[in-house]
């Protein structure tokens, strides 16, 4: 029974449901708050920003890249909808207006992105560096447009998207859920998705077998740069103001979440349902602390631990796989 789970889901998440499980199991015998709709509903309306901030982390990294300019991108597309909004009478301005506004957060954060895979793509430049530059750039860009203060007072409607909901669910999970079904058919039934995993797996094999790697790349990079922009939007309605420094934290914590999630740092591997549960798993741990008392850092003090206890059974589960099939 078992050996047909883990075949059918992966070992992966297997794992990490299991893991998932142990801990709800843990929490609530802690506190009795923990299984409770009030608990699950907080928790459903924190994961979304962080899980497509996420999303938009995974195509880099499985590509054998990283985008270190996802919050700035994220930031700098909802500053397009900002200024869309006052333009058009801040406060008064209509759905016609958020939907232009959006609409151009999508074309700056995919634009952004698009020049982050031509420069990997054209100038062989690691993106580390490349992406590192580009954060540099839009942070700068940000600074200088809001003077490095907030903007606010936007309609009532964009307060509603962010803490509103349909169907008792909330609608940046809604959002976020989307974006995971969207992510999922790309990486698992496209070309590009194929060739996402080719490149991470071995860059200059998949150019010598006919694809096109730099178009790849960009189109990889484009699509990054786009969720970054739909995080920025969902962020923007959460707080309803938008700053240069809005989610600076998350950074870090979306590249521990796909390592997590048993995404190769190396590309090549990965899928888009184990870094659902390790989102989740965090998110748990999280809520759970918080139930206990404990202060946030020691939030992500354990969520570093963790990562460190993950990559450590990772490593004995692979010598004891290695040593097993060694004597049979």
């Amino acid at each position: 029974m078992m050996e047909e789970l883990k075949a059918r889901l992966g070992p992966e998440v297997l794992g990490l449901t299991v893991f998932l499980l142990a801990v709800m199991l843990v929490f609530s015998f802690l506190s009795d708050r923990f299984l409770t709709a009030a608990n699950f509903g907080s928790v459903a309306v924190q994961l979304p920003e962080l899980g497509i901030l996420t999303l938009a982390m995974l195509l880099p990294i499985l590509s054998g890249g990283l985008n270190l300019a996802i919050i700035s991108t994220a930031n700098i597309s909802a500053l397009t909808v900002a200024w869309v909004l006052q333009v058009n009478g801040g406060p008064e301005a209509g759905m016609g207006a958020f939907l232009l506004g959006a609409a151009l957060a999508l074309a700056v954060g995919g634009a952004a992105g698009f020049l982050m895979g031509a420069v990997t793509a054209i100038s062989g430049a690691h993106p580390i560096l490349v992406s590192l530059a580009m954060m540099i750039f839009l942070r700068g860009l940000g600074e200088y447009l809001t003077r490095g203060g907030d903007i606010s007072g936007f309609p009532d409607f964009v307060a509603a998207i962010g803490h509103g909901s349909l169907f008792g669910i909330p609608a940046p999970l809604i959002v976020f859920l989307a974006c995971v079904a969207v992510w999922q058919i790309l990486l698992g039934r496209t070309r590009l998705g194929f060739f996402t995993y080719m490149v991470g797996s071995n860059i200059e094999a998949t150019r010598y077998s006919g694809v096109d790697t730099k178009r790849a790349l960009m189109l990889i990079y484009t699509l990054s740069g786009v969720m970054c922009a739909i995080a920025g939007i969902v962020m923007m309605a959460r707080f309803n103001s938008v700053r240069v420094g809005h989610g600076e934290a998350y950074l870090l914590i979306t590249v521990l979440a796909c390592f997590l999630g048993g995404v190769d740092p190396f590309g090549g591997f990965g899928r888009v349902a184990s870094v659902l549960l390790a989102l989740v798993i965090l998110q748990i741990l999280s809520s759970g602390l918080n139930l206990l008392g404990a202060n946030q850092h020691l939030s992500t003090a354990v969520w570093g631990l963790f990562l460190i206890a993950v990559m450590v059974l990772r490593f004995g589960w692979k010598r004891w796989f290695e040593r097993k099939r060694g004597k049979t």
